[in-house]
């Protein structure tokens, strides 16, 4: 019998079976895609097929957060990693002039990309002791007994081979769909609602690969990290990943016709070439496109009721990742979250011989607190931005209500706090630090001392701040380039 069940086998539930095997615990991971090929980590990532994952295809970056927590519960993972062509980069090269700061040597990001990041973790996961991994295997639903608030407790699951797996605790990672909504209503337990705020944007991306390896960059990575930035109506955001691969996404509103155009590997490079800083990248001489272009819709912030306190507790199930909280992918926190929550499980679970209604409260709590500030973030930027857009494009508002919630930080002084950090370097570490998911800002915004910096530069400017860096393209000359380069 496995004492613990992990349902899903992807970033969060290899990660959390790595960290309780490591522990000692006995883990069966069931996931109903193929095994990663055998062979060198790149080539095994390059062939890896996973129609079950479609977003592993897709740009992702690992923020500060996910490296603190690799360098703290998995630094053999990193460093497998960095010896199969990872790379973290400084984002210290993007501050303003200054003395540097504490904590500054946390603020890295690994750049690598999603299927050489799972195939390092899935191998690091299976050799953990006690630790077994059943592909082509999915959890179809729940084995219950009684016991708890809720008169069940959950007892194992059964497979959708029809084998019935008993376990001490069920742990959901199916990720975006999470199961356990539809394993609980099946055992008739109730099923708490979800919070959700929409995002409400595509995303176009491809993959190049550098042409001259080791050599210059084409250009400047302005942000430290990427290159591009998010501008008034639209995203164009360059990230490196490993083996000299870089990603370009587009970012822009459903619905817009002429930018549905970026589909087309033409009006996708007239794009490029129309972006600030990532023109060069793009020019022939200097990347080769790895494959298509390829179109997503982003997600919602999801917050699941079944993670928080808004469920009644059921003994023996628990969710990581996705499958607890999903954050708009635009702004790169997931896998970080997803690490950071797969290892915080891990040390709940950990020296509790029963997985009761206390641990599900306890299991609650760290996703209140280290979930919860996140969608709430998510929730607000995402809306914001999309109101913005609109109004620059001229799009019709969106149904729904007309302004984003309550921001965590008042937006003027937020606002203050940027413009401020293009000079002050203790007030860029901060807003950096919630940038990468290493503190939230509220913990940031708290700091006296933060604040009295932001308020000093916000009463020393005079007038408007100066335009940063070079002009994006209007939305009329963006349409008008799609439009003229949608068949090439």
């Amino acid at each position: 019998m496995a004492a613990i069940v992990i349902a899903g086998g992807g970033t969060a539930g290899l990660a959390t079976a790595l960290a309780l095997g490591r522990r000692g615990h006995r883990v069966r991971v069931l996931e109903r895609g193929d095994a990663p090929p055998d062979g060198p980590a790149v080539e095994s990532a390059r062939r890896w097929r996973r129609p079950g994952v479609p977003q592993a295809v897709h740009d992702h970056i690992l923020n500060a957060l996910g490296v603190r927590m690799l360098r703290r519960h998995a630094p053999d993972v990193l460093a497998g990693l960095l010896a199969h062509g990872a790379r973290l980069l400084d984002l210290t090269a993007a501050a303003p002039g200054g003395p540097a700061g504490p904590g500054e040597e946390e603020l890295v990001t690994l750049v690598a990309r999603r299927s050489l990041l799972d195939v390092v973790l899935h191998r690091a996961a299976s050799a953990a002791p006690g630790v077994t991994v059943s592909h082509r295997t999915a959890a179809a639903g729940l084995l219950t007994a009684p016991g708890g608030p809720s008169g069940q407790r959950v007892a194992g699951v059964v497979a959708d081979t029809g084998e019935r797996i008993p376990a001490r605790l069920v742990v959901d990672a199916t990720g975006r769909r999470s199961a356990s909504r539809s394993w609980l209503a099946a055992a008739g337990l109730p099923v708490a609602d979800d919070l959700s705020g929409p995002s409400r944007l595509h995303a176009y991306g491809r993959f190049y690969r550098l042409r001259r390896p080791g050599g210059p960059l084409p250009g400047p990575l302005n942000r430290g990290n990427a290159a591009g930035g998010i501008w008034g109506h639209y995203s164009a955001v360059l990230h490196p990943a490993d083996n000299d691969v870089f990603a370009i996404t587009l970012g822009a509103l459903p619905g817009d016709r002429a930018m549905a155009a970026l589909r087309g590997a033409g009006a996708f490079t007239a794009a490029c070439r129309l972006s600030p800083y990532l023109a060069p990248w793009v020019e022939e001489d200097a990347a080769q496109p790895l494959g298509p272009v390829r179109a997503t819709g982003m997600p919602p912030n999801v917050l699941r009721g079944t993670a928080t306190d808004r469920q009644r507790p059921v003994g023996g199930l628990l969710q990581v990742g996705d499958a607890a909280c999903t954050t708009d992918p635009m702004f790169g926190r997931g896998l970080s979250l997803a690490l950071a929550h797969a290892f915080g499980l891990a040390e709940l679970v950990d020296g509790r011989p029963e997985a009761d209604d206390r641990l599900a409260r306890d299991a609650a709590g760290l996703a209140a607190g280290l979930l919860r500030p996140w969608f709430d973030k998510g929730v607000h930027d995402s809306r914001l931005r999309v109101r913005q857009w609109r109004e620059a494009t001229g799009a019709a508002a969106e149904p729904g209500p007309p302004e984003p919630p309550a921001p965590p930080v008042p937006a003027a002084l937020w606002a203050a706090a940027t413009a401020a950090a293009a000079a002050d370097r203790a007030v860029w570490r901060g807003l950096t630090r919630i940038q990468t998911s290493l503190a939230t800002p509220a913990e940031v915004f708290a700091d006296p001392a933060f604040l009295d910096r932001v308020r000093a530069a916000d009463g020393a400017r005079r007038g408007p701040a100066a335009p940063d860096g070079p002009r994006p393209p209007t939305p009329d000359e963006l349409r008008h380039a799609l439009t003229t380069r949608e068949g090439g």
